[in-house]
């Protein structure tokens, strides 16, 4: 914005040519008049006509006053358009705010200019001519050019393209513009600390913080060792790595995190708020809330639903020795013996949250996940055979697709069999639009979420409820 600064000095503060003019005649108008007068007055003082000289001065008056209302109704107080370049005032604009009862729209926009004075003022000029409102702005310095990001509020009947071409016409190139929201309208520093203190308080939360610092993007998470063997990603050194549309941070337990947005290149400056996010999450280690929730079943027995992490890995694996062969292998569709190599990836907070359930006596009999697949998201569960067809998998996939909901997804997918009725009617009893694809007996059910709706139907089940 410093570049800008004597522009706007100018425009706004500037005195235009005309306007001096325009008071010297005037005063020089009632400098003659009060001549005129004053030397009247001494001739009817001193001489013998002084009637007729005194009719002569009220005639010159007049005709000074009116030559003074004349050239004041020709020239008014406000500049002409030609002195600042703008438009000459619309009829509607001339009738107030009241005139325009058009719906405003919000818009994000980014461009990029040339860093030199005078750039950003003409974006701006060319902005205020189609009655575009400058909500928020942002700079990200380049090597070559500056990138401004925009929060827009234009009328309703303005297109996107109309704002495109009349930016490229003043200067601005590879302009990008999408719709906004009501939350983009937190400002940017507000939005960051928000997005830090819940990747403080959640492990969990970095790749949603990410998501929502970077706009539409995906991010996978790859662990330095994957779950079913193999090489894994090749390391990033600690800086991390910036090319063009893709970013690439070392994550704290040795893996890589991967950022990549294919229609916009991303800039050094969120390349640097993404890091930051990320060496906090490393700082402060892995963590979860400590919220519990204990549940009375139909039957009477009495259940505790909290968050999970690694932490619970012995008591997940003695779960698995628990489960039949065709439980294992409803929940992980493979062979059963690879079961346990999963569990260190599916209770890490890096690669989603989990939430187990525990009897009262500590004994672990379900596990539910909500996975960050890409830009996709994945619920899963497992109950123990002896503590299936008891509501316990339906609790846990409301709560999972309520956190989901919070969380700002569009949809949650399972993954599982055709003949997996007990998964397929959990998911009808969300109450959500479902859409089903098989292929060869695998069954993905995919439910897209009103985020409102979703939240709501975490309350919504038969255990009864209270908070440990």
């Amino acid at each position: 914005m410093s570049r800008e600064m004597s522009d706007v000095t100018r425009a706004k503060h500037g005195r235009p040519v005309h306007h001096w003019r325009r008071d010297v005649i005037e005063l020089a108008a009632l400098f003659t008049a009060v001549a005129v007068a004053d030397a009247v007055a001494n001739l009817i003082g001193h001489g013998p006509d002084g009637p007729e000289l005194l009719l002569a001065s009220a005639v010159v008056l007049v005709a000074t006053a009116g030559f003074h209302t004349w050239w004041a109704r020709r020239h008014g107080h406000a500049p002409p358009g030609s002195d600042t370049g703008a438009r000459p005032p619309s009829m509607e604009a001339q009738a107030g705010p009241s005139a325009d009862t058009g719906e405003s729209v919000l818009w994000r926009m980014r461009t990029t200019v040339r860093d030199e004075p005078g750039s950003l003022a003409a974006l701006c000029t060319a902005l205020a001519g189609h009655r575009v409102d400058i909500l928020s702005l942002q700079t990200h310095p380049l090597a070559e050019g500056t990138v401004d990001e925009f929060l827009l509020r234009a009328p309703g009947e303005l297109s996107a393209t109309e704002i495109t071409r009349a930016i490229a016409l003043a200067g601005g190139a590879g302009t990008w513009i999408e719709r906004a929201d009501a939350h983009d309208l937190v400002d940017a520093p507000t939005r960051v600390l928000g997005l830090a203190t819940r990747t403080a308080l959640d492990a969990a939360e970095l790749p949603l913080a990410l998501r929502q610092l970077l706009g539409r993007c995906t991010i996978r998470s790859l662990p330095g060792t994957p779950a079913g063997g193999g090489r894994g990603p090749e390391g990033v050194p600690v800086e991390g790595v910036l090319e063009d549309t893709v970013m690439k941070l070392r994550a704290p337990e040795g893996g890589v995190i991967t950022v990549e947005r294919p229609y916009l290149p991303f800039t050094p400056t969120e390349f640097a708020r993404a890091r930051a996010l990320v060496e906090l999450d490393t700082v402060l280690g892995p963590r979860v809330p400590h919220s519990q929730d204990v549940l009375t079943l139909p039957e009477g027995n009495d259940i505790t639903v909290r968050r999970a992490d690694i932490g619970d890995l012995e008591a997940a694996k003695a779960m698995h020795e628990r489960c039949s062969p065709r439980t294992l292998s409803l929940r992980y569709h493979g062979p059963v013996g690879d079961a346990d190599r999963y569990l260190n990836h599916l209770l890490s907070p890096r690669f989603g949250r989990t939430l187990a359930v525990q009897t009262t006596s500590g004994r672990l009999v379900g596990l539910g996940h909500l996975l960050w697949d890409g830009d996709e998201t994945e619920v899963a569960l497992l109950v123990e055979d002896e503590w299936q067809r008891r509501g316990i998998g339906g609790e846990l996939l409301r709560r999972l697709v309520g956190m989901a909901g919070e969380a700002g997804c569009e949809s949650v997918y399972a993954v599982t069999q055709s003949s997996n009725t007990g998964m397929v009617a959990a998911m009808r009893d969300l109450g959500l639009p479902l859409d089903y694809q098989i292929e060869e007996g695998t069954l993905v059910i995919t439910a897209r979420l009103d985020v409102q709706g979703a939240v709501e139907q975490v309350g919504s089940g038969t255990p009864e409820r209270r908070r440990g």
